[in-house]
């Protein structure tokens, strides 16, 4: 497996994995990719993506660094923005091979810190984060009310 930053010829495939990870802001997405890919994106700050043998890409990571993440004693926290494994790719260390590149990636930025965080009800990435090392420090809702 290779895992390696995202490049421009990756656009369509980092593209589908995003709108599988994030549907309901998929119209965003093109924008978004578009602006990482020609340096004018604030975040993510990286974008590592995972290959099968057969060189098809199977997964993405997108990263960034945070002055502030739940349960971090630190204020420079490396952190998992988006984290996607095709489904017919999960349970094969597609996932675990993307988060050690993550933690390379971190800790050449001078973190001591990886962060994450994902909806309550997310049993499965729950079950990933867990058997990867991370531990859980907190349980959150958020709220907001427009003015």
């Amino acid at each position: 497996m290779l895992v390696r930053p995202v490049e421009r010829n990756d656009r369509k495939s980092w593209l589908r994995m995003r709108d599988a990870l994030w549907p309901s802001s998929s119209g965003e997405h093109d924008d978004e990719v578009d602006q990482y890919l020609a340096g004018e994106a604030r975040e993510p700050l990286e974008v590592l993506i995972a290959f099968d043998e057969k060189e098809t890409p199977v997964g993405m990571i997108e990263l960034s660094i945070r002055p502030y993440a739940e349960g971090c004693e630190t204020d420079r926290v490396a952190f998992v923005e988006g984290w996607y494994v095709d489904p017919d790719s999960r349970g094969k260390g597609v996932g675990a091979t993307l988060i050690s590149a993550a933690e390379d990636w971190a800790r050449s930025q001078g973190c001591t810190e990886f962060a994450s965080d994902i909806e309550i009800e997310n049993v499965s990435s729950t079950a990933a984060h867990l058997a990867l090392g991370f531990v859980e420090t907190a349980v959150i809702r958020c709220f907001r009310k427009s003015l």
